[in-house]
């Protein structure tokens, strides 16, 4: 009986961790937001109003966890994204849109190196109209290294 209870208390436990948290994968970010491109093309560097999902609207201000390929800007190395690609084939190569990156803000200065493949938590904001920054962002974000 004893035991039974303990795993029981073990099952609730790994039940509420997966509730407060949404784990999302690169599919969720990519097809949780649309932008229209105007007729014509767009200029480079030119910021096109998102438009998310409900199902990406409601996981706003939300804990999520992603796993993504972590890249430190040049300048003065404190900005951080995470990336559905290592650098080298990021979406700022043409691999992918804004939507395969994610803006990055710890608490403490992180310890990971550019293209170390990472697991990050952290709440999720969505950008509507901010050109300076992602359609993404974890806030509070922590993580862990991922070695294969």
């Amino acid at each position: 009986m004893l035991k039974k209870l303990g795993l029981l208390s073990v099952f609730i436990l790994f039940t509420q961790v997966a509730i407060s948290q949404a784990l999302l994968d690169w599919d969720d970010m990519i097809l949780g937001v649309a932008y229209d491109v105007p007729e014509g093309g767009a200029e480079l560097g030119e910021f096109l109003t998102p438009t998310y999902t409900k199902q990406m609207i409601a996981l706003e201000g939300k804990e999520i966890s992603i796993i993504g390929y972590f890249l430190i800007l040049e300048g003065e190395k404190d900005t951080y994204m995470l990336s559905n690609n290592p650098m080298a084939s990021c979406f700022f190569c043409g691999n992918g849109g804004p939507e395969t990156i994610i803006e990055l803000y710890f608490d403490a200065k992180p310890t990971f190196l550019m293209d170390d493949l990472i697991s990050v938590k952290g709440k999720l904001k969505l950008n509507r109209d901010n050109p300076d920054h992602t359609y993404y962002t974890i806030e509070q974000a922590n993580g862990f290294a991922i070695k294969l």
